[in-house]
């Protein structure tokens, strides 16, 4: 009897026990299942209308994918640029604005939403791959905030240090990540590169320049029986004056690219101005005259080479003076320097 009883008592605390147990789980369960409800829905008002298409943003199946498709594009992607500026770009930039860079662009195959213009006009020798880009004016210097916040950028590439002056940076950056180059018409290697690792186009960066670099060094082997020991000028011409180029743009190609040693009076400036007094100091055995397209340096141009102090320069005396086409001898890029390639030889080696 007492037997009896002991096993009683024990079904009886036994039956509490699970009793207890099963009311513990049900309020567990009631528990997470509240906190999944309150964690899908917030910051989702539509999880609220129709939960059923609710996904956790954590699934396993969506994070290994995210981070491949990441890791791929190589975005995100945070970088500083020439002045020191942090850029930060979460994918990759589809709507690109980079005055005076379109060159490059063209070779990594991207349009971008507005181009450089003066006075109505873009880059001459460009158009025929711009068509349809809208035209923005630099006559009077860089365009408005308002102007670049209307063609909705989500990359703005400054492509010298000068863009970047007078509040221009601060002002541009707050519209779209902004990268400025110190000037990339000088370093063509990496600006473009730089270019390409920003758009995500790396391997078309990387066939343009191997492309370039061939022929450069096809023009390099041909021209060298013609500027061994010889010295190189360009001069320039437009409605604020005669300048002398040095390292940048054609001068560039010519003393960088081509070997080819630039005249003492630029040695160590990218732009000088020209006045008919410096003229006896010139020292190229050649030199090269860049009209501006729309001959607004016509009546410099005619000033300097009626002058008997021009006719008196040895190169002039010799015939070695070339009239050049400024839309590319002063552009920036793959294709204008191609293109000055192409005179060169035309010019020096017949």
């Amino acid at each position: 009897m007492q037997d009896h009883k002991v096993n009683s008592a024990k079904r009886k605390k036994s039956g509490i026990l699970a009793l207890l147990a099963l009311i513990f789980v049900i309020m567990l369960l009631a528990g997470c299942g509240n906190n999944s409800a309150a964690d899908s829905g917030a910051g989702n008002e539509a999880a609220q209308t129709n939960t059923a298409e609710a996904t956790p943003s954590t699934s396993p199946e969506v994070e290994p994918a995210v981070a491949e498709a990441a890791e791929a594009t190589g975005y995100p992607l945070v970088v500083q640029d020439e002045l020191g500026h942090e850029v930060t770009l979460n994918t990759a930039p589809m709507k690109v604005f980079a005055p005076y860079m379109e060159d490059s662009l063209v070779v990594l195959g991207v349009k971008p939403v507005g181009q450089w213009s003066n006075k109505g006009q873009g880059q001459q020798y460009l158009q025929d791959q711009l068509a349809g880009v809208p035209l923005v004016d630099f006559t009077s210097g860089l365009p408005s905030p308002e102007v670049v916040m209307a063609m909705q950028p989500d990359l703005i590439v400054l492509h010298n240090s000068y863009y970047a002056e007078n509040g221009v940076y601060e002002q541009y950056s707050k519209i779209a990540p902004t990268y400025v180059f110190q000037q990339a018409a000088g370093d063509l290697d990496s600006s473009v590169t730089i270019l390409g690792d920003l758009l995500g186009k790396q391997e078309e960066a990387a066939k343009g320049l191997a492309d370039y670099r061939k022929k450069v060094e096809e023009a390099k082997t041909t021209l060298a029986p013609h500027i061994q020991d010889k010295k190189a000028l360009i001069i320039r011409f437009n409605s604020r004056g005669m300048f002398l180029m040095g390292g940048v743009y054609g001068g560039f190609v010519l003393a960088e690219e081509l070997g080819i040693t630039k005249s003492d009076l630029v040695a160590t400036e990218n732009s000088v101005e020209l006045s008919l007094e410096v003229l006896p100091q010139i020292d190229a055995d050649y030199i090269f005259l860049a009209n501006d397209t729309a001959n607004t340096g016509e009546s410099f141009y005619k000033e300097l080479t009626e002058s008997a102090l021009w006719k008196s320069i040895p190169a002039v005396q010799a015939g070695k003076v070339y009239d050049v086409d400024d839309r590319y001898w002063l552009g920036g890029g793959i294709v204008a320097y191609s293109n000055v390639i192409d005179d060169v030889l035309e010019i020096l080696a017949p």
